[in-house]
């Protein structure tokens, strides 16, 4: 059963949810800009972030200011592929740098719709390799939420591709799987009190355009054969609820190991919202996150 504070606050949700569904994009995006930087600023003193600037987006590091680094972090922000830059992913990349101990590489990757398919996952993929001349890929998690959850799947189907290195582990927070957009979600979406179907579909055509069924933007269609293993923590009132059971079904099935967490009556992204239930699912990924991969 939900926390008393999950009941509440899902309560304003709810009420805000047509402000926030009927905000432009521009607005979406400063919007979630200014979230990340309150979050930057309740971490000073405990995380350093250092700019990286590469050709076509900007990254930062953060690295915590305790203990010796050792591992690292890909974290690829959520948004719907059309919203959150740099200041946003800095906002919970420094919260994981800070509970993990790891170096944990923001990245601002370039939005649709001015830049759809494949220029987030050519950003993602161009970060990782940067990644590389530092650490070793059984020292780096790929993290993520929602867009950026699908986004760590994809870049680790396009590393099969490539015939590079996957990274030691994965861990989405309520990946965005299946940018198609087919199936009914009726019944979940009288649930979620955040997220609308036709919002979702509306964000899947800037990105991805009419090649939505390409594994590389709906890494569910994939042969996730191969891939390390995975996290998955998903609210259990979310229209994206069978973007994570399905994925995890198939990441089992290709044999290999993922565990699924679902918060029942929580929403999506949950993680990042401060509720009880968000402390519990911190203290899980600070755990994966701490030890080597399962």
């Amino acid at each position: 059963m939900p926390s008393i504070v999950s009941t509440i606050l899902r309560g304003q949700i709810r009420l805000l949810s047509p402000f926030i569904g009927g905000a432009t994009l521009e607005q979406a995006r400063r919007g979630q800009d200014a979230l990340g930087k309150l979050g930057t600023r309740a971490m000073e003193g405990s995380v350093c972030f250092h700019e990286l600037r590469f050709p076509d987006f900007d990254a930062a590091w953060a690295i915590p200011l305790k203990g010796q680094v050792r591992r690292a972090i890909l974290y690829l922000h959520g948004g719907a592929y059309t919203a959150g830059g740099l200041p946003y992913a800095k906002g919970f990349g420094g919260q994981l740098a800070e509970l993990s101990g790891r170096a944990t590489l923001c990245v601002g990757y370039r939005l649709a719709p001015e830049h759809p398919f494949p220029a987030a996952l050519e950003d993602a993929l161009a970060a990782y390799k940067e990644m590389l001349t530092r650490f070793a890929p059984s020292e780096i998690a790929f993290v993520g939420e929602s867009a950026g959850g699908g986004l760590c799947y994809s870049l680790c189907l396009y590393l099969k591709q490539l015939r590079l290195p996957q990274p030691e582990q994965v861990i989405a927070i309520s990946p965005w799987t299946d940018l198609q957009m087919q199936r009914d979600v009726s019944a979940l979406a009288a649930l979620d009190p955040l997220l609308d179907h036709a919002g979702l579909m509306e964000n899947a055509l800037r990105y991805g355009g009419q090649a939505r069924e390409n594994p590389l933007i709906s890494p569910l269609l994939g042969d996730p054969t191969g891939l390390p293993p995975s996290l998955i923590i998903v609210g259990g009132h979310e229209i994206l609820l069978d973007d994570s059971r399905l994925m995890q079904r198939k990441l089992r099935e290709a044999g290999c190991r993922c565990d699924l967490h679902v918060e029942e009556g929580l929403w999506h992204v949950y993680v990042l919202y401060g509720v009880p239930e968000a402390k519990t699912a911190l203290r899980h990924i600070e755990e994966r996150l701490r030890r080597a991969a399962p």
